[in-house]
């Protein structure tokens, strides 16, 4: 019978993980873990911080509202005050990626490691969709100008 590995879900994630499942630095998330009280990192004993899943959730709803819906942070507190989104049964906001007309609905704010896998690609896609998309503005600007010679 061959051996099955257990997929183990992680109980604390160090500052530098947290930040690059963001695609962030880690000025972000320190600053962040300052001006949102929902955050609480722990500390190790040599003062580390260390994240925790609800965490990271919080981030995820942080990060939806400042980064990708361009909310100030006053503004996404208020926003996540008034619709008490860090209760933990907020689990179903949806993210759009646009490129022209073809929205790419992506789930984010989910509790599994796989859910978490899932937004760190969702983050990289869009990452990568932004840079096609500025390829494509700058062959089509090099291409207006050909055609006007």
């Amino acid at each position: 019978m061959p051996y099955k590995e257990k997929e183990i879900e992680k109980l604390y994630y160090t500052i530098g993980e947290v930040a690059q499942m963001f695609n962030v630095n880690t000025s972000h998330i320190r600053f962040w873990s300052k001006e949102f009280d929902v955050i609480r990192p722990a500390t190790n004993k040599k003062g580390n911080r260390m994240y925790t899943q609800p965490d990271i959730e919080n981030f995820k709803k942080i990060y939806h509202l400042v980064k990708e819906k361009g909310f100030t942070l006053k503004g996404a507190k208020s926003e996540l005050k008034d619709k008490k989104l860090f209760k933990p049964e907020f689990h179903s906001e949806v993210s759009e990626i646009q490129l022209h007309d073809n929205p790419i609905e992506i789930p984010i704010f989910t509790s599994s490691q796989a859910d978490q896998d899932a937004f760190v690609n969702k983050i990289a896609l869009k990452n990568s969709l932004a840079k096609i998309k500025s390829s494509l503005m700058d062959m089509q600007r090099d291409l207006s100008i050909l055609e006007a010679k």
